[in-house]
């Protein structure tokens, strides 16, 4: 018969061996082994009624006592392939909790669709390649408008919102202006003084909404493709507002 031992268990052989040889007390095996007395006594029973292997761990290649049936894990991993191969484990148990009445934890969960290619860790992903947009080679080509509500004056008046018309080649401060809010109102304001005092920035531009709080003026050469995601995402006010310009 094949026993598999570790290391710590091949050295407490040697120590064990001795104190029933005789050649060594057992409180000094004990304090060798880091084991109360009563713990290096019972591994003399072991040894000498089994031999060598009787020390190594009785639970080795056992499963364990917290181990969840094999039929509950088919039984998830059918349902995720079926209803929920789309989900992350987090999302996926609560689902399991709320529609199956079944209670899995999110680590064990992530385990066994890892193991099943359902699930592919953070560590192991690619990352993604974000190509980088390089500045503008002349002024006014790009102008980038932000806003930014803040207690400009510190208290001596009501709050209000900056904004900035930054070009994008120099990262100059082309024109600002103190609004109540962000509004479209301001930004029509603001941006008929700016084409006033610079005129536009090429002899065709439009607006992109990209987040709530940014716009940016681009040159003719994106209209085609900007023109297509305002078709499909539909116009602001301030969209139409310099669309019309």
């Amino acid at each position: 018969m094949l026993v598999t031992m570790s290391d710590k268990e091949l050295r407490r052989i040697n120590v064990i061996q001795s104190v029933v040889e005789k050649r060594m007390h057992r409180r000094d095996a004990a304090h060798q082994l880091a084991l109360t007395e009563r713990q290096t006594q019972r591994l003399i029973y072991r040894f000498r009624e089994s031999g060598a292997a009787g020390l190594s761990n009785l639970r080795r290649g056992r499963p364990g006592n917290h181990r969840l049936p094999e039929s509950l894990k088919l039984r998830v991993l059918f349902l995720l392939h079926d209803h929920y191969s789309d989900f992350g484990p987090t999302l996926a148990a609560e689902k399991l909790r709320e529609r199956h009445n079944i209670t899995v934890s999110v680590e064990t969960l992530r385990k066994w669709m890892t193991a099943d290619g359902l699930w592919v860790p953070y560590s192991r992903r690619r990352p993604r390649v974000h190509q980088p947009r390089y500045r503008r080679d002349c002024l006014g080509e790009l102008v980038q408008i932000d806003g930014s509500p803040h207690d400009w004056f510190e208290g001596r008046a009501p709050k209000c919102c900056l904004l900035v018309f930054i070009d994008d080649a120099t990262g100059r401060l082309m024109h600002l202006r103190f609004g109540e809010t962000e509004s479209a109102f301001d930004y029509m304001m603001a941006t008929r003084e700016y084409l006033e005092q610079h005129g536009k920035p090429l002899s065709e531009f439009y607006l992109m909404l990209l987040t709530t709080k940014s716009i940016v003026l681009i040159t003719g050469q994106f209209c085609r493709q900007i023109t297509k995601a305002i078709n499909a995402n539909g116009l602001t006010i301030v969209n139409r507002f310099l669309l019309a310009i």
